[in-house]
């Protein structure tokens, strides 16, 4: 903004216009996110972050710039004023979750592979894999058994290929029309 259009914009702001306020809220926004952002540390981002601390010092003075409570001699006044109300605005909320902030820890990370070998399957999902099992071999023909078999393992499809000396394409479009031959059944049987 050049002095002109700011000039005419603070006088506005002075006498209380709530379009000014606007525009003024437009203009030092980025700026006042960027005050704020350079505070935050990683902990206090996961509490809140420089948009929240900024709508709410915004909230605050728009009623004060609503009735002319403050007046400006300058876009450097007005700027320090704001960016003033913004750190307070952050020292409180820093207050606020100072303890919260001290007593977190972070959670161990679980071992992902352990728990995935040592969990114990209810009888319900034991009962539906075994069903699932049967069905697929009902619709594959025995020549395919070994390829399912490394499926159920856990075998890669670049590892079943390798092993069944079949394309790796060839072993997805294979576990794909199984898939297809069992839902096609069972929508047969549900209708």
């Amino acid at each position: 903004m050049n002095a002109g259009p700011l000039d005419t914009l603070l006088l506005k702001l002075n006498e209380g216009d709530p379009t000014a306020a606007e525009q003024v809220f437009l203009a030092y926004e980025p700026y006042l996110r960027m005050v704020v952002r350079r505070r935050l540390s990683a902990g206090l981002r996961a509490k809140f972050d420089s948009v929240d601390i900024v709508q709410s010092v915004w909230a605050d003075l728009l009623d004060g710039f609503r009735k002319a409570k403050w007046s400006f001699h300058d876009a450097n006044q007005l700027r320090g004023f704001l960016v003033k109300a913004t750190h307070n605005r952050f020292v409180d909320r820093l207050r606020q979750h100072r303890t919260e902030l001290e007593r977190e820890r972070a959670l161990p990370q679980p071992d992902i592979e352990a728990l995935a070998s040592t969990r114990s399957s209810r009888v319900s999902e034991s009962f539906e894999a075994d069903e699932l099992w049967r069905q697929m071999l009902e619709v594959c023909p025995p020549a395919h058994y070994e390829l399912l078999e490394l499926r159920r393992q856990g075998a890669s499809l670049a590892a079943i290929a390798a092993r069944t000396s079949l394309h790796q394409s060839s072993v997805r479009r294979i576990l794909y029309d199984i898939a297809r031959r069992i839902a096609l059944r069972q929508a047969a049987g549900t209708r």
